[in-house]
């Protein structure tokens, strides 16, 4: 047999080694990678403005499919995720640039108006989606997918009017590619076997991770981790944009993963000793959610991601911050998420005087 021959036999046992569950989803998945593989071999990208377009687009894709044949499925949408978002966003530039350019700000316009009045209709869809017997995880993903959507057409347009029309056109790809990956996870077989955890507004956690932030952007780390806090702000931003929305499972998920930027601002890579520790904590925290008797996935999520970055699938080492994320995951996140699980603690009021401050970002960038 071939080492492609045995690749192939390995991969279809661990697709059959998932529970009979998640079969469908996992093979739904793996069919989406592969669709989205082929599109970026027939029509790779020559953009010069997008250059490393097809190495990143092509790097998601192999890492979702990594994921999931190492029996991540949830990790595996999350990098399906940003494949998609990255091909949606060169591919309308590819196809609507010229015209774009020769039309100039009408052009765009138009082409906005379409991808706005299906935004909107996909999104009257995924309010009325019925999660109640999906797993948190799957909804969580699905809607920060959505939740993105509207934020970055808007941007898109911002950004045509103030620079180039042109230089529009990625966000609105991107927007739509985001719409659709949130429909691809409603359209997933993966019932719920476990009761499911109550949703609620993450206000509350929201407000003090904001407050404890607000307060280390101080020189010189402010300077020297600008890029940590960008990600940081960006992850918080749309965090309380999904709580505003009741988008809970997502905000959810969008408040450990700014609960990680958080831990990643003092993270230490751990030493010999420490990797093995943590190896052990990873193993242990997924044997631990596997015998969980409510809907642990988002939890799930997390761990899958952080068992992928102490132990690469390809036996390459990991590297200093990936080290750091998975020790954060650990120490900080997966505490978070079951702290989250509790009622929520009550908002603290201003009190004295207030000013009020206006900040304008650049939707999750």
């Amino acid at each position: 047999m071939s080492s492609e021959s045995a690749h192939r036999v390995a991969v279809s046992l661990l697709i059959l080694a998932l529970p009979v569950a998640a079969q469908d989803a996992a093979s739904q998945i793996k069919v989406e990678i592969q669709r989205l593989q082929q599109s970026l071999k027939d029509r790779p990208f020559s953009d010069p403005d997008l250059p490393d377009i097809n190495s990143m687009a092509g790097g998601e894709l192999k890492a979702a499919n990594d994921a999931l044949n190492a029996g991540r499925l949830y990790l595996g949408l999350e990098r399906l995720a940003g494949a998609e978002d990255l091909l949606q966003g060169a591919r309308v530039v590819a196809d609507k640039k010229a015209e774009t350019v020769k039309g100039g700000l009408p052009a765009y316009e138009e082409e906005w108006k379409q991808v706005s009045m299906s935004l909107t209709a996909r999104d009257r869809e995924a309010r009325e989606t019925d999660w109640s017997h999906a797993p948190a995880a799957l909804r969580a993903l699905s809607e920060t997918a959505q939740g993105k959507s509207v934020p970055l057409l808007e941007g898109g347009r911002g950004f045509a009017t103030s620079t180039q029309p042109k230089n529009g056109l990625f966000y609105l790809g991107q927007a739509q590619g985001e719409s659709e990956f949130a429909q691809f996870c409603a359209s997933l077989h993966l019932p719920r076997k476990v009761p499911a955890l109550p949703r609620r507004s993450l206000l509350p956690e929201l407000q003090k991770l904001q407050d404890k932030t607000n307060a280390a952007f101080v020189p010189p780390r402010s300077i020297d981790l600008h890029p940590r806090f960008i990600a940081l702000n960006s992850t918080l931003k749309l965090a309380q944009e999904l709580d505003a929305a009741r988008f809970y499972s997502g905000a959810l998920y969008q408040y450990l993963e700014a609960v990680r930027h958080y831990g990643m601002l003092d993270a230490v890579a751990p030493d010999s000793t420490g990797q093995s520790a943590l190896k052990n904590a990873v193993a242990a925290m997924q044997k631990k959610l596997d015998s969980s008797t409510s809907d642990d996935s988002i939890a799930q999520l997390f761990t899958e991601r952080a068992a992928s970055q102490v132990a690469h699938t390809d036996g390459t080492a990991p590297t200093a911050d990936e080290w750091k994320s998975a020790g954060v995951i650990i120490d900080q996140v997966l505490p978070a998420y079951f702290e989250a699980q509790k009622p929520a603690f009550p908002l603290q009021q201003a009190s004295g005087k207030t000013v009020e401050v206006t900040l304008i970002r650049w939707p999750y960038t």
